[in-house]
């Protein structure tokens, strides 16, 4: 297949791409590592009028205090990220191809409800900031992605970075999914992150049509089960509703486990 014609810009600064933006977003797609928007190009699932580069702008990649920028590869969270949540996430992704050309920005923006990273960042209360060429907004992750392939990016916005808070002293953290293969699309997936002495922040995708967080009081016998109790996970090819629920207590009860070892 061969995707439908489209006028191609590759702008090398920020303030190019958002002036591009403010012009043609209605009508245009913005093309970070292309693991996601390729395929649909080619199958001509989307008709973009334009497409919008963003690999030659300055700026756009890197990670610095908790700021991981948007044009910041998978494979780089998943060798030199600081987080261990991130980079245990990152490493369910697809294959290592795809980690080396896919973004984080762009796997955020796509909003896919079996992506491992908006899971991840979910549960690290993760900040996402948004420019435009007039102006900017920091979005919770919660508010951000909104739904399956939804986001609360306007077509003039860009996903600039993503802030990601200092993490206390002594967190623990784990990831697990299930995948009818490696590298395939997740069935289900849970995130972990436990501080002694505080809450369990739990993190699930599989769920719901987009991430879903709950707080946990203890890891008790109980815990897995409450953080799914009121879930209400879709139904697909690859599994039902119930099979699901089953699955992410499961994986909840293997997450708890492993960070409290």
């Amino acid at each position: 297949m061969k995707p439908p014609p489209f006028v191609y810009d590759a702008p090398e600064t920020l303030d190019e791409a958002l002036a591009l933006l403010a012009e043609h977003g209605d009508d245009a797609k913005i093309l970070a590592g292309g693991q996601s928007l390729v395929p649909l190009l080619n199958f001509r699932l989307v008709r973009p009028a334009r497409l919008i580069d963003l690999n030659r702008v300055a700026g756009l990649d890197g990670m610095e205090n908790g700021c991981i920028r948007a044009m910041t590869r998978s494979r780089t969270i998943e060798r030199e990220s600081e987080l261990p949540l991130l980079r245990r996430a990152v490493r369910f992704s697809g294959h290592a191809q795809i980690r080396n050309r896919g973004t984080v920005g762009g796997s955020c923006a796509h909003a896919d409800p079996a992506s491992e990273l908006p899971c991840a960042l979910l549960a690290l209360g993760a900040r996402f900031r948004l420019r435009s060429a007039q102006g900017e907004r920091v979005l919770a992750t919660e508010d951000f992605i909104l739904g399956t392939f939804s986001t609360a990016l306007a077509p003039d916005e860009l996903l600039v970075d993503i802030e990601v808070p200092p993490r206390p002293e002594g967190e623990r953290s784990a990831f697990v999914e299930h995948a009818r293969v490696h590298g395939d699309f997740a069935i289900a997936g849970a995130a972990v992150l436990r501080v002694p002495g505080e809450r369990l922040v739990v993190s699930m995708l599989g769920g719901a049509d987009r991430p879903v967080r709950v707080e946990l009081r203890d890891a008790g016998e109980e815990a897995a089960a409450d953080a799914v109790r009121d879930l209400d996970p879709p139904s697909d090819l690859r599994a039902s509703a119930d099979y699901r629920r089953a699955l992410l207590e499961e994986l909840v009860r293997r997450a708890i486990r492993e960070v409290s070892i």
